[in-house]
């Protein structure tokens, strides 16, 4: 969905500058089978442009994979020979040289030299804030916003998505170069209520799984009720408000896609057994939010957890169709 924009932005900045070394960072890659995705496409754009405006020599590339310090780097170097090798034998031998960095860090702060890098990305990645406020102690009966969260909990979430999503374009606008791009995709909302649907039914089914295990007595209720999500899923509005605001950045589009929630996964598992959306969806979620349950609760309960969580989602999901929604932002450095 976000391909097209992501082929404009890196036309735009290899057209207009011509750099030497092309240096482009994915923000947020995390690791496993797609982390280097992104990356090799942008490299075959700048190929195909390069060809399209006779180019003799390709420019070389400094990839850099940026995430948090416990991200598994080591799975994603392991796979880098084939990955070079497939370029190679995809792009000819006039193809530049790669060099691939892994950047250990929240992009919450700065990471990289200033005005260093063409290009940027980042999906699914920045509705994460850096912090839950201590606000948010009031939200007791739920884990995320909803529509039974006081009012002041959900400015709470509001204000630090602020902070979060201002300091990261400033950071970003140091180290970009003058007409540097950059592309984000974020898990967001159409709905100007950021209690809506649309955006926090995933996490009250999760929290109704949780409530259920407080009732059989496998979880603490004083741990529920201390626990709440670090995320925020901005509406177009409020990414377009906080980019004008930092005055960094041009924005060059801003569109809304969605993916129905049935999309995540495959209908079979290892041993070829059919498994419903609703099973997909909780793997899917337990992949991201598994980590923070960890902490919270300890990792005896995961599977009892992820299965409860499974089947109410099925049920939910055999009634009507659910869908996330997805805010991208393509945006040019200011000279």
């Amino acid at each position: 969905m976000t391909k097209a924009i992501t082929e404009e932005a890196v036309t735009g900045v290899y057209s207009n500058i011509y750099p030497k070394t092309v240096c482009i960072a994915d923000l947020g890659c995390s690791s496993g089978p797609n982390a280097l995705f992104v990356m090799t496409e942008v490299m075959r754009t700048v190929d195909k442009i390069r060809k399209r405006l006779n180019h003799q020599s390709s420019p070389e590339f400094q990839i850099y994979l940026n995430d948090l310090p416990g991200n598994d780097f080591n799975s994603i170097f392991q796979s880098l020979p084939r990955v070079q090798e497939e370029i190679k034998e995809e792009m000819g031998s006039e193809f530049g040289p790669c060099f691939f960095n892994g950047v250990p860090g929240s992009f919450y702060g700065r990471l990289f030299p200033t005005r260093s890098l063409h290009f940027v990305h980042s999906s699914y990645s920045l509705m994460w804030l850096s912090q839950v406020s201590n606000v948010v102690e009031m939200n007791k009966e739920n884990i995320y916003m909803a529509s039974t969260s006081p009012p002041s909990v959900i400015q709470a979430y509001y204000e630090q998505f602020q902070k979060d999503f201002s300091t990261f374009l400033k950071c970003r606008s140091e180290e970009l170069v003058s007409g540097g791009r950059m592309v984000l995709t974020i898990l967001g909302r159409k709905n100007d209520d950021p209690t809506s649907k649309e955006c926090c039914y995933i996490w009250d089914l999760l929290a109704m799984a949780l409530k259920q295990m407080v009732s059989e007595g496998l979880v603490e209720e004083e741990k529920l009720h201390s626990f709440n999500i670090p995320e925020y899923t901005p509406s177009p509005l409020e990414v377009k408000g906080e980019v004008e605001k930092e005055a960094s950045f041009i924005i060059n589009c801003l569109k809304v896609s969605e993916i129905n929630w049935a999309e995540c996964g495959d209908k079979f598992d290892s041993s070829n057994s059919f498994k419903d959306d609703g099973y997909n969806v909780a793997k899917c979620m337990r992949s991201v939010a598994e980590p923070l349950l960890i902490s919270q609760f300890g990792e005896s309960i995961m599977d009892k957890l992820f299965h409860k969580y499974g089947e109410i989602l099925s049920d939910c999901m055999s009634k009507e169709e659910l869908k996330f929604v997805n805010v991208t932002i393509s945006v040019t450095k200011k000279e």
